[in-house]
């Protein structure tokens, strides 16, 4: 079992940056696969980013467009989303997930095994 608690998330005007974390309880985090999904309100849910224990990546390059970067820190347990040039299509709430598949997989619509409960970003015009 992993649970997930997602933090970082708020109100920015667009053109912000935004960093939001991801804390996971689990002594094997270094074997997940960590990833991030939104979920735009009227929409479903889609992927943004993964990173492997290995280093393996995979982003959502429509939507993210070399402006988001994955990153983890296995000592402490935690997943992080830089968010850089926010903009209003940006607003969503993001969840944090952790799978046992690749980030490849994930960004192909396999489903992680456990979600967190989500974090509102939104960007203001």
């Amino acid at each position: 079992q992993v649970q997930l608690v997602e933090s970082g998330g708020g109100l920015v005007q667009a053109g912000d940056s935004m960093r939001l974390s991801c804390a996971a309880s689990t002594r094997t985090f270094s074997t997940y696969t960590m990833a991030w999904f939104r979920q735009a309100a009227g929409k479903e849910r889609e992927f943004v980013a993964a990173l492997s224990w290995s280093g393996d990546v995979a982003y959502n390059e429509d939507s993210v467009k070399g402006r988001f970067t994955i990153s983890r820190d296995n000592a402490k347990n935690m997943v992080y989303l830089q968010m850089n040039t926010l903009g209003p299509e940006d607003t969503a709430l993001y969840y944090c997930a952790a799978a046992t598949r690749s980030p490849s997989r994930l960004w192909l619509g396999s489903p992680p095994g456990y979600w967190g409960q989500g974090t509102q970003v939104t960007v203001s015009s």
